[in-house]
């Protein structure tokens, strides 16, 4: 189980330093909604929307909003919105690329939006296929580290589930998949007695740029800036930090 995924180690890296969630309600209301229109409101039968309410419970949205976020998303209730995917490419500081996923109702105000952001904080917009290409849509589950979560019961309990890659992050590990077999590993965590922190689909990049302190520092404001827009869901970077580099900028 070689190999690393430069871009989940540096974001794990990213969350200590800026201490922030990686989701505002909102965006998390978002996938469940999205979740719940595509697969139908029981979580049993459809485990986009199982990991996404999980995701939910673990960032403490209160139980009433994620019901009627399912709710809205299956027709059940009024008031769900056409959220609809948008991808926008760019560039950082450093020659970063950067892959930005947006879920909205109105895509000229995503556009709007994600342009004046890039380009107010030291970044460039790319063209439709422009970066998109150095990046890979993958599984990703983080399990934290415990007696029951070990590398090698996780290795384990996932190898014939379709995990490519186990990497340890530092307090927790990291493991990945072909995004078709995500359910696949969580359920083999989950049939193993192994808690996990989290599931998703995500996009990693096939290589990573390495960047000092200064150039570290524009991109994650760059990546902050964007992050803090309603329509934008999640924001990848094919760069990576130096444990040197991160102790400097704590």
């Amino acid at each position: 189980m070689s190999g690393h995924s430069k871009w989940a180690t540096t974001k794990h890296k990213k969350a200590i330093i800026d201490g922030r969630r990686a989701k505002s309600f909102v965006k998390l209301v978002k996938a469940i909604e999205v979740a719940a229109r595509t697969g139908g409101a029981d979580l049993v039968g459809n485990p986009t929307l199982f990991d996404a309410v999980a995701k939910a419970k673990k960032n403490s949205m209160p139980a009433d909003n994620i019901d009627r976020a399912i709710k809205r998303g299956a027709g059940l209730e009024s008031g769900g919105a056409d959220w609809q995917t948008i991808m926008y490419e760019g560039y950082g500081p450093g020659g970063v690329a950067i892959l930005i996923e947006c879920l909205s109702d109105n895509r000229n105000r995503a556009a709007s939006e994600v342009r004046v952001a890039v380009t107010r904080n030291g970044g460039t917009m790319g063209d439709p296929g422009s970066v998109a290409y150095l990046f890979s849509r993958k599984g990703v589950v983080i399990a934290n580290k415990t007696p029951a979560a070990t590398e090698e019961k996780i290795l384990e309990a996932v190898l014939d589930a379709g995990a490519e890659e186990v990497n340890d992050l530092g307090e927790s590990f990291e493991i990945v998949s072909e995004a078709g077999d995500l359910v696949a590993v969580r359920t083999a965590l989950q049939n193993a007695g192994i808690e996990y922190e989290s599931a998703e689909s995500s996009f990693l990049p096939s290589m990573s740029i390495p960047l000092d302190a200064e150039q570290a520092t524009k991109v994650f404001s760059l990546i902050e800036a964007i992050e803090e827009l309603d329509d934008v869901q999640n924001v990848y970077g094919n760069f990576d930090i130096s444990d040197e580099v991160l102790a400097s900028l704590e």
